[in-house]
């Protein structure tokens, strides 16, 4: 049986340094996903040498590539951080996120049936559908909206322990606790039609 473990971290680094150990671990790459605020710009999808258009369509090519990248599970390289299925996302209530592996594939197929109708259940109901109890999903994008960064990973239940105990390493924030501060400053729950935040 598999088991979806998720933590944020308000440190990008932090997360970064989690994905790595669960790649040494050896976790597939198919099995992590990272969403990680871009309200602050720190990715914008273009290598030293400018955009990446080999198609020549006027879009960079990683970007199009987050959700092939994705599915084919190009989150992690040995010590080569992010590779190719990391792009830019738009996520409702949240913004612009740099977004990896199987959970963006999800978010990019929500977006995509959004153009084209549908309602976008954003990133709580992915969590959700992932098996995240409800209210932890919206503690969690709740915390992406305000600039942290996401790490889920699908493992069989034997691993659990290794696995929580590894991203436990690197300062995940408490879901529990950080709901609760949440809270106290008025909060009740993630709102995907609230205005991003600047």
């Amino acid at each position: 049986m598999t088991k979806t473990i998720t933590r944020l971290y308000d440190s990008r680094s932090d997360a970064m340094e989690a994905a790595h150990e669960l790649e040494r671990m050896g976790i597939p790459v198919a099995d992590v996903s990272i969403i990680a605020s871009n309200k602050d710009s720190w990715y914008d999808g273009k290598s030293k040498d400018g955009m990446k258009d080999k198609d020549r369509d006027g879009r960079d090519d990683r970007g199009e590539g987050l959700v092939k990248g994705a599915a084919t599970g190009g989150v992690l390289g040995a010590g080569a951080g992010l590779l190719a299925g990391l792009g830019l996302l738009a996520i409702p209530g949240i913004g612009p996120v740099v977004a990896a592996g199987w959970l963006a594939t999800t978010l990019a197929g929500a977006a995509t049936g959004a153009v084209a109708g549908g309602a976008v259940g954003g990133l709580v109901a992915a969590l959700t559908d992932a098996g995240v109890p409800e209210a932890d999903a919206h503690v969690y994008s709740e915390g992406v909206r305000r600039g942290g960064t996401l790490l889920t990973v699908r493992v069989n239940e034997g691993r659990t322990t290794d696995v929580e105990t590894a991203l436990n390493r690197y300062r995940p924030t408490d879901v529990g606790t950080r709901g609760k501060q949440y809270r106290d400053s008025g909060w009740s729950r993630f709102d995907p039609n609230a205005p991003p935040p600047m």
